[in-house]
C-alpha cells in the first residue's frame, strides 16, 4: 500500500468521513489545511484475507479503518494464532501505535477480516499528528481499554477451559452465527479439530444446530452457564 497524499479540497470529504466514524478523534488543524507533513493520504481498499503487517516487521503506519475489519493476532497468519482484538471503524490499532511510539517491531500480525477500506498514516505523518497534544492524549487514553481486553484474554487463556471460552465466544453474536470452525479456532488460539469436537458436543446437548458455515444458538442460557464454568 502506497497511497498518495490527498490535496486540501479532496481531503475535506475524507475528513468528514473520519469525523463521523471517529467523532472524538482530535484531528490536527494542519491536517485539515492539508499542510505537509500532516496531510492525509488517500484511502486504500484491501480485499479480505490480506496480511497488512507481520510480527517482528517494522510498522508501516497507523491505520484508520473506514470500512471492514482488521484482525490483530499473535502467531503466524497461516498457522496457529490467537486473536487479540479486531479493529473496526471508530477504533484504533494499539499494536501499531505502540510500535510507532516505541520505534519497535510489530508484536503481532494484522489481516483484513473482510473487504476493508482504510487510511494509513505513514510513520512521519503519525509523528506529526502526535505533536498535536489532544491527538496524542486521545490515543494514549484508548490504550487503557485495549489493554484491559488483552489482559482479560490472557486470563481466559491461562485459567479458563477451552469449552468455557468457546461457549463465551458463541454468545452475544445473535441467534445465528455465519462463521467457520477454523475462524473460531483462530479466535481461541487452538486447532479446528478441537473446536469441531466441542461444537458437536454442544449440538448433542441441544444447545446448537450446526450447518455449513452456520451455527444456530438454540439454548443461550445453557451456553451462558457453560461459559461461567462449574460453580464453586
Amino acid at each position: 500500500m502506497d497511497p498518495c497524499p490527498a490535496d486540501a479540497s479532496a481531503a475535506l470529504p475524507l475528513l468528514q468521513r473520519i469525523a463521523s466514524l471517529y467523532p472524538e478523534l482530535p484531528v490536527p488543524p494542519q491536517a485539515v489545511a492539508g499542510e505537509a507533513p500532516y496531510a492525509l493520504p488517500a484511502p486504500v481498499a484491501v480485499p479480505a484475507g490480506v496480511v497488512l503487517f507481520e510480527e517482528s516487521s517494522p510498522c508501516g503506519g497507523f491505520p484508520l479503518v473506514l470500512q471492514g475489519a482488521v484482525r490483530v493476532a499473535r502467531g503466524t497468519p497461516g498457522g496457529r494464532s490467537i486473536e487479540l482484538y479486531r479493529v473496526v471503524p471508530g477504533e484504533i490499532c494499539v499494536v501499531s501505535a505502540a510500535s510507532l511510539f516505541g520505534q519497535a517491531p510489530m508484536p503481532a500480525h494484522g489481516m483484513t477480516a473482510a473487504p476493508t477500506e482504510l487510511v494509513l498514516l505513514s510513520p512521519p505523518v503519525f509523528e506529526a499528528w502526535t505533536a498535536h497534544a489532544p491527538f496524542r492524549r486521545h490515543v494514549f487514553g484508548l490504550f487503557a481499554g485495549r489493554l484491559a481486553e488483552v489482559i482479560s484474554l490472557a486470563e481466559a487463556v491461562a485459567f479458563q477451559r477451552l469449552d468455557q471460552r468457546l461457549a463465551a465466544a458463541l454468545l452475544g453474536r445473535g441467534a445465528v452465527l455465519c462463521t467457520t470452525h477454523q475462524r473460531l479456532a483462530d479466535e481461541l488460539g487452538t486447532v479446528r479439530e478441537i473446536v469441531t469436537r466441542l461444537l458437536r458436543r454442544f449440538e448433542r446437548a441441544g444447545w446448537l444446530a450446526l450447518g455449513r458455515e452456520r451455527i444456530e444458538v438454540l439454548d443461550a442460557a445453557a451456553l451462558r452457564r457453560a461459559a461461567q464454568g462449574p460453580a464453586g
